[in-house]
């Protein structure tokens, strides 16, 4: 089992403000949780280092953001109103509800009766109605994945963007699943947020991209802080695969509950194109294929040397934002005993996604001096685009210092008397990890902060 415990996590998210539970003061909403102050900048720091990872530094794939809500034949063309369900189970005693599949020993999960009833399918999409009347024939789904948006607008993109395989779509959005048992904190929610690709290959060449993308994303992953030891690769067995998937890695990680899914890969053939391609009124795709006609509808790609349309396989690469988020802050979490015999908890995230990238505290909050040029310091360093900087006015180093180890700021700047007093001004700069501290001129400190987020 990890050394960090979900009840350490916990404890520190709502503390320090970096994830609540929604609608608390209500007795919260089960299932959906708010991302605090320090949170929503850890969130938005993982998905940008995932937008930069695929987009900015490959030349083979195109950004979407697509709407959340859905036409239901999206979804019906899909699979996902008839194959989208986890089997419910009620108990007679208790009447509790849970997933036929967790149930061991055929026990209630709550009160251990085996009084429970048949297992029936419980789709986990939510409804809602679209339009002025609500009278149960104009609706709409909340999104269970985004992977289908990208699917219906393949061709407008291909269109717009005259690409050729092998090329990828990417997206990063909400998605929503009524799921029967929300647990283990963040990982498992009705409402939650995906970082997807949908990465478009020849057939006949999927299984070395599928391959290609295993590799890619484990090396992500340790870039953002988490052990090799702690990723386990998973081969889904072809009984249990999905009904679109060829073939399925799943990349799990030692969360504080155990080990569990945090990123699939799967080949999901041509099903998807090919299903939403088969329903257009004016198309039928693999007529167009036998007879080499084109078409403003075709779901496909043309292939040059070969002078015939084909369509793709595609290699999914999709990670939820918030097991990344839960799963990088297990890996960052320390304890460490101090001389003195306290404890110091420090966040050692990597500096990239770290909420704060450096907090500059005036020694003496009523000194105007001190004070004024502490804003100073903070206004330039936010000028080098290195990330939120903040001015910690709280009038206790010692407390400040304990504060920003716990929510991961890489950086400490103290402005003192001598910074005021001197010639030319210099400041010290406080370590994280290794609590060590060096005197810098002020003048010197955004080419040095430059150079350590790089």
């Amino acid at each position: 089992m990890p050394a960090t415990s979900m009840e350490q996590l916990v404890s520190l998210c709502k503390r320090r403000g970096f994830i609540f539970q929604s609608a608390d003061i209500y007795g919260g909403l089960q299932g959906v949780y708010d991302y605090g102050p320090l949170g929503v900048e850890l969130k938005n720091n993982l998905k940008n280092a995932w937008w930069r990872a695929m987009i900015y530094e490959r030349d083979d794939v195109e950004g979407l953001d697509a709407s959340i809500l859905t036409l239901r034949q999206v979804l019906k063309y899909s699979g996902h109103e008839s194959t989208f369900s986890d089997p419910l189970c009620d108990c007679r005693k208790c009447k509790t509800r849970m997933r036929a599949d967790h149930i061991k020993d055929g026990k209630c999960m709550n009160c251990g009766s085996t009084d429970l009833t048949e297992p029936r399918p419980f789709n986990l999409m939510f409804k809602t109605n679209v339009g002025p009347i609500d009278d149960g024939s104009n609706y709409a789904y909340l999104r269970p994945e985004t992977a289908q948006a990208i699917f219906t607008q393949f061709k407008n993109v291909v269109d717009s963007t005259s690409r050729k395989a092998p090329f990828g779509i990417a997206q990063i959005g909400k998605s929503f699943r009524n799921e029967i048992t929300p647990r283990n904190f963040i990982f498992r929610v009705r409402e939650f947020e995906q970082m997807e690709l949908e990465f478009f290959v020849k057939p006949g060449e999927d299984e070395k991209w599928h391959e290609y993308w295993k590799e890619q994303r484990i090396d992500w992953w340790v870039r953002q802080g988490l052990k090799r030891e702690n990723i386990h690769v998973h081969t889904i067995a072809k009984e249990d695969l999905a009904h679109y998937s060829k073939a399925t890695y799943d990349l799990e990680y030692l969360f504080p509950h155990g080990i569990e899914e945090l990123e699939g890969i799967a080949n999901r053939q041509d099903y998807d194109l090919g299903n939403h391609t088969k329903q257009q009124n004016e198309l039928d795709l693999i007529a167009h294929v036998h007879e080499n006609k084109d078409s403003t509808a075709k779901l496909a790609l043309f292939d040059d040397e070969e002078k015939k349309w084909y369509a793709p396989f595609v290699i999914e690469p999709s990670a939820g934002v918030d097991r990344g988020v839960l799963a990088v802050m297990t890996e960052a979490y320390t304890e460490e005993p101090l001389p003195n015999g306290d404890t110091r908890i420090v966040l050692k995230l990597k500096k990239h996604l770290s909420p704060v990238k450096v907090a500059v505290i005036p020694l003496k909050r009523n000194n105007e001096q001190i004070v004024a040029l502490a804003r100073q310091i903070k206004d330039e360093l936010l000028k080098t685009g290195i990330g939120r900087v903040m001015l910690e006015d709280s009038g206790n180093v010692g407390k400040a210092y304990r504060r920003h180890d716990e929510i991961g700021t890489p950086y400490c700047v103290t402005v003192d008397f001598e910074s005021i007093e001197q010639t030319p001004a210099t400041v010290t700069i406080r370590d994280r990890d290794t609590m060590q501290q060096e005197r810098i001129e002020v003048s010197q400190l955004a080419d040095y902060f430059k150079k350590q987020f790089v």
